[in-house]
């Protein structure tokens, strides 16, 4: 893998990929009112990326799958401070699933896949809006901790 050098193409494939993917994910939870929008949803992935790519490209001094099995702990207990329980039920918890698929997207684009990872944010946008359409079209879907409240709460996740 080349040097993270800034004056490579391969950096700003990089660091551009990883703007996108965290950019697009972050778009629709910004616009749903969702406590991870867009700045926080680029700089994890932005900084997995380079966590990844790093350990990636440094193979002879260490071993690089510690970086991702780092960057997936570190990550899930960035997850975990977006949950929180509020009148006997836990939300946050579509957040914190959030932050770690930007992360797995973010380890992607350090990988070098970047059309893989580009594919991976689309998708998930769509499983987050295709679920979200689901939830409100059958009230089966809607029962329990996952019963629609008023249109304007926006703290629920």
């Amino acid at each position: 893998m080349d040097p993270f050098d800034p004056f490579t193409p391969a950096f700003w494939i990089t660091v551009g990929s990883a703007i996108l993917c965290g950019a697009i994910i972050g778009c629709e939870r910004q616009l749903r009112g969702k406590p991870a929008g867009i700045r926080t949803s680029i700089l994890v992935c932005l900084s997995s990326a380079v966590f990844i790519h790093l350990g990636a490209s440094n193979v002879g001094i260490g071993d690089p799958t510690r970086v991702l099995g780092q960057l997936v702990t570190g990550v899930g207990f960035l997850g975990a401070g977006v949950m929180f329980s509020k009148d006997g039920s836990v939300i946050g918890v579509t957040t914190a699933a959030v932050i770690w698929t930007l992360a797995a997207i973010g380890a992607v684009v350090g990988l070098g896949y970047s059309a893989g990872a580009i594919a991976l944010a689309i998708l998930t946008v769509a499983l987050l809006v295709g679920i979200e359409l689901l939830e409100s079209g059958l009230r089966w879907l809607s029962r329990g901790v996952h019963a629609r409240r008023n249109t304007f709460d926006t703290s629920e996740d």
